[in-house]
């Protein structure tokens, strides 16, 4: 793997910068050089962080200094080799769009100068690649939004956003995981729940896997909120291209 170059990041972090902007190869490659070093760890290394065009490496400098760590680095991430775009999970989301789920579909809709079935149209004809989390516990930064649905944050934030809230702020649209203060144009909510601390594995996709959202109605809403609570629902998550 070439291509990137090693910053400080303060006494006890390093940042491997793959690009400045970013693409789904960028986020592939920050991808495969976290597998690697997370399924081959270098001493002393006690955490990765990946983000949009760039991978942190946490460390302790008391077992590794920063110059060990980059020769490390460019040693190991050498001779590793590109992932195949054409492999993509897929995690489908529920999403039941308007009303009371989605107060702010119709600013969406003018703005847009569309209708409100155009951008529920427009919302699920793609699949979006989770470039990173962060934010919250599950929160999906999420790239592919057609430029049409492009709209401004709100200009006062609401204070309370609910679990699963499905939303727009400016050129990219995302997932509340938990109730949280925020400005993004809800459209929609999904039942699922992107963080579970009681699930095995508590958030449910990862940087590198595309989202897929799909439009329900309220009466599938409320069913599949009663098979989530029941230990029931089938998250249909696959695998396409292989």
């Amino acid at each position: 793997m070439a291509g990137f170059t090693i910053t400080i990041a303060g006494d006890s972090a390093l940042n491997l910068e793959f690009a400045h902007a970013i693409s789904a190869e960028t986020s592939a490659k920050i991808r495969m050089a976290a597998e690697n070093l997370t399924a081959d760890p270098i001493k002393g290394v006690t955490e990765l962080v990946p983000t949009f065009c760039s991978l942190m490496v946490y460390y302790n400098p008391l077992v590794i200094t920063f110059d060990e760590l980059s020769t490390k680095l460019r040693s190991k991430l050498r001779d590793v080799g590109e992932a195949d775009l054409s492999i993509r999970k897929i995690v489908p989301i529920p999403v039941c769009y308007g009303g009371e789920f989605g107060p702010d579909l119709a600013n969406v809709a003018a703005h847009a100068g569309l209708t409100e079935d155009e951008v529920i149209a427009i919302h699920t004809d793609r699949d979006y690649l989770i470039d990173m989390l962060g934010f919250l516990p599950g929160f999906a930064y999420l790239g592919g939004l057609d430029e049409r649905l492009h709209t401004p944050r709100l200009s006062v934030p609401r204070t309370r956003i609910e679990p699963g809230s499905v939303g727009i702020g400016g050129a990219q649209t995302g997932i509340y995981p938990l109730a949280s203060p925020g400005g993004w144009q809800i459209i929609g909510r999904t039942p699922l729940k992107p963080y579970d601390p009681d699930r095995e594995e508590p958030i449910l996709y990862a940087a590198g896997e595309y989202l897929r959202f799909v439009p329900i109605t309220p009466d599938e809403y409320t069913a599949i909120e009663a098979q989530l609570a029941a230990g029931t629902y089938s998250y249909g998550i696959f695998v396409e291209g292989e």
